[in-house]
């Protein structure tokens, strides 16, 4: 029997920490590799943890039980699974799709505040004490802030012991340990070996990296299916700003600022994985790097269940059908996006790119190792309110607004990042002079990573839409989805009038 996302949460698909045991052992008996990610099952005679999909003799009831996070289950002393190797799958969508508080915690987790800034620094942002927080996530998650994001440096240190050469006191520092014994302690406790005899079964690794140079990596990043590279690498290509990024027809780079300096990324797109290269980075910087390519390429969304309550709408099926598991653009970067959204109001992409390059080759960083055509990081919101008046062109009241929103992000009166509520983030948005409706949704939607947002007051929606015979306003039957409805209904007009090979003559909003 198979079983159906919304049978995992007793009352709601959405609701994080509720599993239901049955459908879950479902799932487990069927190997169904959908759910990998989204649970781990704890086998109480073997000790382990692995991956619903596990190839490993199905466990009896009785000695089974199943945790959200990789974390519970290590916090209860099973360890990594060495068959599924259970923490090299697609992260969880329950983090985007639900806005609570253990929600949003995870996705600042992920991206490694916990490291930089500790229990109290994630605590600040999210507006609450570090007391409560611990509280909150150890009851729904089973395990608290330390123990999250102890499972995450663990994860960062097997792939850099496993797919690189670095001596093990480097992977300790670079995965973010403290100290070479507390390394020591968390790779016997997670994995059961030695960091030694973990790097000596490299070979057997499924999901890895490799040696690319000096503070280089190549990680092949697993994809959740279906995935259509297609419209991803349209995005990208239509939306390239010269300095910042490159398109070559086959491969996307682009700069990356990071905590601990600069890196640049290349990344490959197949229907199967992601061929992501670093270059220049701090190794430090390894996991929250790999975590903002995962938001920007929406590698971790269930678009299986998206796909399947799209296509009951005769409308969307044909998209559905030719473009399965379209994604959501995300973000590297919440300033960055939001300004080169403000500056791409109006106008078409070519001038929106035009604009935003020289921008870049102004006030950007200049990289001190150019990689390729990436030049430079995006400029600093500082930059740009200080000196932001010297480069941009245009209506005066369109420059005045993005000067306005730097100053304030510059000054502290704005920090957006993924850990925001939806409704707090486009309420903040909306007070910004030159934002309007459209601009707030959709800067919310790639910041946050949010799968259920219609961006309805698109002109090419409304028009593709209205091509349809589709009504905008009663949209509920498409829910948790309308951001990847949003995403067909684009692609439905560009199929139908003005095709993706001839991105720049597209008009931005």
């Amino acid at each position: 029997m198979t079983i159906t996302r919304a049978e995992l949460a007793r009352t709601d698909p959405t609701t994080i920490g509720l599993l239901d045991f049955d459908s879950c052992y479902r799932a487990v008996r069927a190997r169904d590799n959908r759910f990998d990610g989204q649970f781990f099952v704890a086998v109480a005679t073997t000790g382990i943890y692995c991956r619903p999909s596990c190839p490993a003799i199905t466990p009896k009831p009785q000695n089974v039980d199943f945790v959200l996070t990789a974390a519970a289950a290590q916090q209860a002393g099973y360890r990594a699974c060495r068959r599924c190797l259970p923490d090299a799958v697609p992260g969880s969508p329950r983090w985007n799709l639900s806005d609570d508080l253990a929600a949003r915690a995870m996705r600042l987790i992920t991206d490694g505040v916990v490291d930089r800034d500790g229990v109290d620094g994630l605590a600040s942002r999210l507006g609450y004490s570090g007391r409560h927080l611990t509280r909150i996530l150890t009851a729904q998650l089973g395990a608290g802030p330390l123990a999250l994001s102890r499972a995450q440096r663990a994860t960062n240190a097997r792939i850099l012991i496993q797919r690189t050469t670095m001596p093990m006191s480097d992977v300790a520092f670079a995965s973010g340990f403290r100290s070479i014994r507390q390394f020591n302690d968390t790779i016997r406790e997670v994995f059961a070996m030695n960091p030694s005899d973990l790097r000596r079964t490299r070979a057997a690794a499924a999901h890895g990296a490799s040696d690319a140079g000096v503070g280089s990596v190549t990680v092949n990043l697993p994809v959740r299916q279906p995935f259509t590279p297609r419209w991803l690498e349209w995005f990208l290509a239509a939306h390239v700003i010269d300095g910042v990024e490159e398109f070559d027809g086959t491969s996307y780079r682009r700069s990356l600022d990071l905590p601990h300096g600069p890196a640049v990324v290349e990344l490959t797109l197949s229907s199967t994985q992601i061929t992501a290269t670093f270059s220049r980075l701090d190794l430090r910087d390894m996991g929250t790097a790999v975590n903002r390519v995962r938001r920007l390429l929406d590698l971790d969304a269930d678009v299986a269940a998206a796909d399947e309550v799209l296509a009951a709408t005769p409308a969307l099926a044909e998209s559905v059908a030719a473009l399965p598991g379209i994604r959501v653009p995300g973000s590297v970067g919440s300033t960055e996006l939001l300004l080169r959204v403000m500056i791409g109001q109006q106008i078409s992409l070519k001038a929106a790119r035009t604009h935003g390059a020289r921008l870049v080759g102004a006030l950007g960083e200049p990289l001190a190792e150019p990689s390729g055509a990436v030049t430079h990081v995006f400029p600093t919101a500082v930059a740009v309110a200080d000196r932001g008046a010297e480069v941009l062109t245009g209506p005066r009241r369109r420059v005045d607004s993005i000067i306005a929103t730097a100053r304030t992000i510059a000054d502290g009166g704005l920090a957006i990042h993924p850990g925001m509520r939806r409704d707090d983030l486009r309420s903040a948005l909306l007070t910004l002079p030159g934002v309007g409706p459209w601009t707030a949704d959709y800067v919310t939607m790639r910041t946050l990573g949010d799968p259920d947002i219609l961006l309805d007051t698109d002109l090419v929606i409304r028009r593709s839409a209205d091509a349809a015979g589709l009504d905008l306003r009663h949209t509920d039957h498409w829910s948790p989805w309308r951001s990847y409805a949003s995403m067909h209904l684009w692609h439905r007009h560009l199929h139908t009038s003005e095709p993706m090979l001839s991105p720049d003559e597209r008009t931005s909003r």
